[in-house]
Formats: structure tokens, C-alpha cells, sequence
């Protein structure tokens, strides 16, 4: 036991916060450590004691009650490390030098409770959302889907700061293709540390420069278990309070789970709404340009003659008034999510409303751009999940830059470079642009 003992004691023993404690069990003496920021001694104690005091009246040996309270282990100081690092609790065996006892203790609470989604408004449907702890989403999904089918594989990845990663898939549904892929590239990428999202992509082993996300993000355990009935995989990372869908669709950005609460023909129109919104976000900055710096013939001769003096003045090309326009826009966006929420919104609103009227009294930018501004900005507000909002925001600059060399054929042509991008797109031999995965991909 010493030199278990001295190696945890050379690795913990300048953290305030760790323990060494003596304690008998059976009247045999041995040692706790631990950390009190993470074990609630107390309580986990009074758990031990409990079960040694049910077991001793069984006659059962001593060594026998330890491998009942917890996992025994020897001559494994690493190990017994980790085990610290992870909040349980060991047991050191003063009797036998080189054994010890791994046992789950009664964390302290330091997750936060199940609440409403933050980032997802739900309309009509469970207004629960997934926190931080990887074992109450799992809960949480086990709960929503009832079933023996739903099955769990669970990771421990990263070299420097162990994380817990869970993947789970539905039986029947999810292809057991897809879910060697995946564990396949998972398990290649093991020591891998998971800091952010982009480190699970690069264990996923996607490309960092891609202009969409590969998987889906929700908080919504509704959204999280239609993706895993329909044949997809989902991942969990502990600490990260989002299921990740493997693949991300295309279709997802305009259809929602809880869209089925309503009748066919409303769930309909909000789906057409939603990609009316795409539309408009991708083609309507590059069709300004187009149509009032290289093609204006082909508007009305009242329409462009109203354009024509909206832009009296305006001592930008069409390119340049819209492209500094967006990037102030863009700027109001990001000040309105990075401003706390008690004056974020009034700033960015009051903000936006004198930016706007002093640049158009200024004679910098012509009316139609600000109405123009508007309604992508708006249209844009309509895509399901914030990832895929800002992949289309990304994509109207290459419509808008095309669109000023080329005109209307620019536009045409932004278009079908677009979509020429997303068909290269697969995920674990998926297509990004499939509607949804049939049993021929699975």
C-alpha cells in the first residue's frame, strides 16, 4: 500500500482539496482518498456502512464485503489516480499492501438540474432539455424512448483530461454499418483530448474547413429521439449539454420533430415557409447587386427608375454598399448574443434603428438595401438550428461577390456552385443532400 499511497500522495498532495482519512471497516483498518470538492464523504460513509452491516450478517469474509462495496484493484497506481480524478472514492487496504477499492461515491451536487431549453423554443411538446451530466441525457433519452431496443456504447477518451463519450443507437433502425463507422473512427482516436466541437469533428475525422457541420446539435430529447427512430446515431459528450445527430441532412435545416403536432397542411406551410427563408437569405443580397449594378435592364423602367433614385448620391458601388452594410449587420447579430440578455436586445435594436436611419440620411446606402437587409435578416431567422443559419449567411457572400462580375448569371451561377458543394458532402457515406436515410444507405 505505501507505494500506491506515495504515488497518489506525489501526484494530489499540494490540491487542497484532497483528503487522507483513516477509517475501519470490520474492525480493519484502512485508508479514504479522495476529493472534497467532488466525493460527499458523509453520505457516501453512511452507504458503505449500511452495506457492510447487511453483508457481516451473512458471515461473509472480508475480502468478500470489499468486492461488494466497489471494484477491487492492485498494484496499479495510474489507475487508482484516474479513479480519484473522476470524483470516486478509494479505499486503501492496510491489510493487504498492493490492494485497493474503487467505489462510485455520492458526488455533491454540481449539475445543474433538468430545465427549459435556452437556444430551442418549443411551441407545443416536452419542454425538457438536455444539461451537462452525460448520465442524465442518457436518462433522459431512455426515458423518452421505452424501449429494449435503444442500445449505449460508452468511451473514455482523451489523454490529458479523461471525458466520457456515449453513443447511441436504436436497433432495427440505426444500420449497424453506420454505427462501425463510427465507432470504427472512434475507437482509432481514443487518446484524443475533447475540448470543444471541433475536437470531436476531427475524432469523427472530418475536415476543419468545411462550410457546414456534419452533425446536428439540439437540447431537445424529443428532436434527439426522432433522429434516433429514423436511423440515426447519437452522440453524447459528458460536459456538453447538446446531443450531437450523426449525419446532419440538409432536410433537417427546414423540418422539425415537433412541426408534427400540428395538422399536415400547417406543417406544410411552415415547412415551405423555412425554405422560402433559405431562398431568400442566399439569392436576395446578390440579386440587389445584380439588378442595380449589371443587369438593371432587366427590371421595369418605374422600378428602375425608383432604385436609380434611392441611389442618388451614393458614392459606393452596389458590391461595396451591401458588403459593408451586411458586416455591420453581422456585427449587431454577434453584439446581441455576447451582450447580457438584460440589455442586449435594446441595445442591438436601438443600435440597428439609428445605424440604419443615419446612413440612409447620409446618403452612404440607398433605401432598398436597408428593406432589403431586412428581409434576410429576418428569412435567415427561419432555418432550424443556429449551425445551419450561419452556413447560409456564409454562402450569400459568394452569391453577392458572383453576382457583381456576372449579374443575373452570377447569381445562377452561386447557385449552382452551392449546391455542387453540398452534393460532395457525405457523412460516413451518406449524402448531405439525402432527405432522410433509407434502408438501402443504412
Amino acid at each position: 500500500m505505501e507505494t500506491i499511497l506515495q504515488d497518489i500522495k506525489n501526484h494530489f498532495g499540494n490540491d487542497d482539496d484532497f483528503f487522507i482519512m483513516k477509517e475501519h471497516f470490520v474492525n480493519a483498518p484502512v485508508v479514504l482518498l479522495g476529493f472534497k470538492s467532488l466525493v460527499d464523504l458523509p453520505q457516501t460513509l453512511k452507504t458503505i456502512q449500511n452495506k457492510i452491516e447487511s453483508i457481516f450478517l451473512t458471515d461473509k469474509t472480508f475480502d468478500q464485503i470489499m468486492h461488494w462495496i466497489g471494484l477491487v484493484k492492485e498494484n496499479n497506481s495510474n489507475e487508482a489516480i484516474s479513479a480519484i480524478a473522476e470524483g470516486k472514492l478509494l479505499i486503501l487496504l492496510d491489510s493487504e499492501k498492493n490492494k485497493y477499492v474503487i467505489v462510485e461515491a455520492a458526488s455533491l451536487p454540481l449539475n445543474r438540474s433538468i430545465t427549459l431549453p435556452t437556444n430551442e423554443n418549443v411551441i407545443q411538446g416536452p419542454l425538457n432539455s438536455f444539461t451537462e451530466d452525460i448520465n442524465s441525457n442518457i436518462g433522459i433519452m431512455r426515458k423518452q424512448v421505452n424501449s429494449e431496443k435503444l442500445h449505449i456504447r460508452a468511451y473514455s477518451v482523451g489523454s490529458e483530461r479523461k471525458r466520457n463519450l456515449s453513443v447511441l443507437y436504436f436497433e432495427n433502425h440505426s444500420s449497424l454499418g453506420l454505427f462501425n463507422k463510427i465507432e470504427k473512427q472512434l475507437e482509432k482516436n481514443l487518446d484524443m483530448d475533447i475540448n470543444n466541437l471541433q475536437d470531436l469533428s476531427k475524432m469523427l475525422g472530418f475536415s476543419p474547413w468545411l462550410a457546414v457541420i456534419k452533425f446536428n446539435t439540439t437540447e431537445l430529447p424529443q428532436e434527439a429521439t426522432n433522429s434516433l427512430l429514423k436511423g440515426r446515431v447519437i452522440i453524447f459528450v459528458d460536459k456538453i449539454p447538446l446531443a450531437l445527430v450523426l449525419p446532419g441532412l440538409f432536410w433537417d435545416m427546414f423540418a422539425l420533430e415537433n412541426d408534427k403536432n400540428y395538422p399536415i397542411p400547417l406543417m406544410m406551410t411552415m415547412r415551405f415557409l423555412r425554405i422560402i427563408g433559405f431562398l431568400l437569405t442566399l439569392i436576395l443580397p446578390g440579386l440587389y447587386v445584380a439588378l442595380v449594378a449589371v443587369n438593371p435592364e432587366v427590371l421595369r423602367i418605374e422600378i428602375a427608375l425608383s432604385i436609380a433614385q434611392s441611389r442618388n448620391g451614393v458614392p459606393y458601388p452596389a458590391l461595396v454598399e451591401i458588403i459593408l452594410m451586411l458586416i455591420i449587420l453581422e456585427l449587431i447579430i454577434e453584439a446581441s448574443i455576447r451582450l447580457p440578455k438584460s440589455v442586449g436586445p435594446t441595445i442591438t435594436m436601438v443600435g440597428g434603428i439609428i445605424i440604419g436611419q443615419a446612413v440612409v440620411e447620409a446618403k452612404l446606402v440607398s433605401n432598398l438595401l436597408i428593406i432589403i437587409l431586412a428581409a434576410t435578416t429576418i428569412a435567415n431567422s427561419t432555418l432550424v438550428g443556429f449551425q445551419n443559419s450561419y452556413s447560409v449567411r456564409l454562402f450569400k457572400y459568394v452569391v453577392a461577390i458572383l453576382a457583381s462580375f456576372y449579374g443575373i448569371l452570377g447569381v445562377m451561377a452561386g447557385i449552382v456552385l452551392i449546391c455542387t458543394y453540398l452534393a460532395g458532402i457525405s457523412t460516413f457515406g451518406v449524402p448531405y443532400l439525402s432527405i432522410n436515410l433509407t434502408k438501402e444507405e443504412n
